[in-house]
């Protein structure tokens, strides 16, 4: 089930919030939160109902092996014995080295359980595929499907064994941790949630009733979410399908503008998702960490990783990067730590060469960023935010490339200055049907004015993000709020799904 779809806002959403609250008013609080993890899996299971008995089968595995992990524990003394560095997620910089004999195997059968999970779903036909290219075969096995959200829960069942290895998850129930896991806006793109986090929100009493102050201020990031990816991502979308359709007949400033074209649709595409993740939360009187932060005004490859999937980038360093020894074991160790969680981040993206060379270009751009240090810090801040721009940019191009040399050749025909002219299949791939005709003969112009406010609300917007922002309602807010999710619903003619969500 989408976000973006009349099923989703006008029937799942309110008789969800309906049932989860009626449930707290009459005094169950157990009911409420069964209630809420029934709704999710109906939520993730829309569409394909066995996925549902995937997610509970991985649900309770992973409950399993948490709770005998927590059986091997060091115990009070020995945590406290144990307890030393910290590292700046906050966990122990090593786990308890008195754990009872095995706890360290269990974990290990654990995480490669769930790597194994996903491997399967998302990067059989991948291997498979590679293998017969290797091996000049033609093996042919059923083809794989792929249930949506994957990649994410996985990454967060890891991490709740993680904690449970260090002794961190044994205050929870079942039902609990059967929330936390399967909790319906974040399932299927994230955020990727750590244990501690949200579920004493889960748990607090003011949160079981209905606010009207959540209420408006979650509609409120609702909508704003809605238009970002019915409105604006959609509008983008158009031009990215068809300059990546034929990029043997793009011009140079064909290329320019479709590069420029998608990563205004990714941004908003993704930024849309999280803002609307976050609101719907909101009505629930819960809470979801912080994922999208402005990334295209970072002034380094770093800062940009600090603000785009800020989750996945927290997962990857306290999860890979600081067990692997993080910046503690010599240069060189911390250059190949920093291209293995890139390497990670490129294979989690997706199971295609792309996704891998993009996250191997984002580690080097890592490595050179930590090499060069004060030059780089030196520079003026412009040049900074140009050049990380502009190498985001062209990450994007593999990104959104089918395959390498597509992405290569998309860079040449960018680089053709001998071909300026914008062609006229570019301009008519904008969706401009809620325009009154007497402007659809200006499209170059209003083209030119949509990317215009596309880089301003990316990048020349001030103040703190919509989850940021003290709530005031008023007047204006509100009928800002109900123009945003008329004009959305209104243009809901067909369900498009988000880029993320096939990750």
């Amino acid at each position: 089930m989408q976000f973006n779809s009349y099923l989703f806002l006008f029937v799942f959403l309110p008789l969800t919030l309906a049932g989860y609250f009626g449930l707290y008013r009459l005094g169950r609080d157990r009911g409420a939160r069964l209630f809420l993890a029934g709704a999710s899996f109906v939520f993730f299971g829309y569409g394909n109902p066995w996925y549902v008995a995937l997610l509970l089968v991985s649900a309770m595995f992973n409950w399993w092996v948490s709770r005998l992990l927590l059986g091997k524990g060091c115990g009070e003394a020995a945590g406290s014995r144990c307890g030393g560095e910290k590292e700046p997620s906050g966990h122990p910089a090593e786990a308890c080295s008195e754990q009872a004999p095995g706890s360290r195997l269990l974990l290990a059968f654990g995480i490669l359980a769930n790597v194994g999970l996903l491997f399967y779903y998302k990067y059989f036909n991948f291997f498979i595929d590679n293998l017969n290219l290797l091996l000049k075969e033609d093996w042919v096995f059923a083809q794989v499907l792929l249930p949506a959200g994957i990649s994410f829960f996985t990454f967060q069942q890891i991490a709740w064994l993680v904690d449970s290895y260090r002794q961190e998850t044994g205050g929870y129930g079942f039902l609990d941790y059967l929330v936390f896991t399967v909790y319906f806006p974040k399932i299927s793109m994230g955020p990727i949630l750590l244990h501690g986090e949200f579920l004493p929100l889960l748990r607090e009493e003011k949160r079981h009733r209905p606010d009207a102050a959540y209420m408006a201020q979650g509609l409120r990031m609702l909508a704003a979410g809605l238009f970002k990816k019915v409105i604006l991502a959609e509008f983008f979308g158009g031009a990215v399908s068809w300059g990546y359709g034929d990029t043997a007949v793009l011009s140079a400033s064909d290329a320019f503008c479709v590069m420029l074209a998608y990563t205004f649709q990714l941004y908003f595409d993704f930024s849309g998702y999280c803002d609307m993740a976050q609101g719907i939360s909101r009505m629930f009187h819960l809470e979801l960490p912080q994922n999208f932060n402005s990334p295209y005004k970072a002034l380094s490859p770093v800062d940009f990783w600090k603000r785009w999937h800020m989750t996945l980038t927290r997962f990857l360093r306290t999860y890979i990067y600081f067990p692997l020894g993080g910046s503690r074991k010599g240069a060189a160790r911390t250059y190949i730590n920093i291209m293995i969680i890139f390497l990670v981040s490129g294979i989690w993206h997706g199971a295609a060469w792309t996704f891998i060379f993009w996250g191997l270009l984002h580690g080097l751009a890592q490595c050179a960023e930590r090499a060069l240090g004060g030059i780089w810090r030196g520079l003026h801040p412009a040049f900074q935010w140009m050049c990380t721009f502009l190498f985001v940019n062209v990450g994007w191009v593999f990104f959104r490339a089918e395959t390498i040399g597509q992405g290569v050749e998309f860079l040449k025909r960018m680089g053709n200055f001998s071909n300026m002219q914008l062609s006229p299949g570019f301009v008519e791939s904008f969706s401009m049907v809620e325009l009154p005709a007497l402007f659809t003969d200006y499209r170059v112009l209003l083209l030119a004015l949509a990317l215009a406010y596309a880089a301003a609300l990316c990048l020349v917007t001030n103040g703190k993000n919509m989850d940021e922002r003290p709530f005031r309602p008023s007047v204006l807010s509100a009928a800002g709020t109900a123009l945003l999710l008329v004009w959305s619903v209104l243009s809901l003619s067909e369900i498009s799904t988000f880029i993320y969500f096939q990750f």
